[in-house]
């Protein structure tokens, strides 16, 4: 089955910092929806007021896929849904210096980038992507049975008539 996807922008930010070892901060502020699903292109600044600039990133996709159905349930569910964006420094002296990678809206898929020493930023969930993502997460998911859980207990024996040394 192939994943179902919801084209993308993401917003970079660069906010000027008074601090004496970095002089600004660059990091993914918003997901934007974008008209369609085009490769990914350069780096563009939007026009703004002041010290900080923000640039938009396209050509990204958000994914859905089956195995993710839970990640995307505990997502959904929180009292503040999100849009994880990880990220990279460029390599190459460039403006913007980070270039996103990939946009999930997986809780579970966000854990293992950042257990893999990966660089991973939440922002705001947009109402449409949510609204884009339950009845996908209603069809796929399915919350796992809640089992009784059998205590070790170990004066069950005799509670139950008896020694143990007697009962072998």
């Amino acid at each position: 089955m192939n994943p179902v996807r919801f084209p993308v922008s993401v917003i970079l930010q660069r906010t000027p910092l008074a601090n004496r070892w970095f002089a600004e901060r660059w990091e993914p502020v918003e997901v934007e929806r974008s008209a369609d699903e085009a490769a990914a292109t350069a780096p563009t600044p939007i026009p703004g007021e002041g010290a900080v600039s923000r640039w938009r990133c396209s050509g990204f996709a958000i994914e859905l896929h089956r195995s993710e159905a839970e990640g995307y349930f505990l997502n959904t569910t929180a009292p503040d849904p999100k849009i994880f964006v990880m990220w990279r420094p460029v390599e190459e002296e460039a403006t913007p210096p980070i270039r996103p990678e990939v946009v999930t809206v997986s809780y579970n898929e966000a854990a293992r980038l950042m257990d893999g020493g990966e660089r991973v930023d939440a922002v705001p969930m947009l109402p449409e992507v949510l609204a884009w993502m339950e009845p996908f997460i209603a069809l796929h998911y399915k919350p796992e049975p809640k089992r009784k859980v059998r205590r070790n207990d170990p004066f069950a024996d005799r509670d139950a008539g008896g020694d143990r040394r007697r009962q072998r």
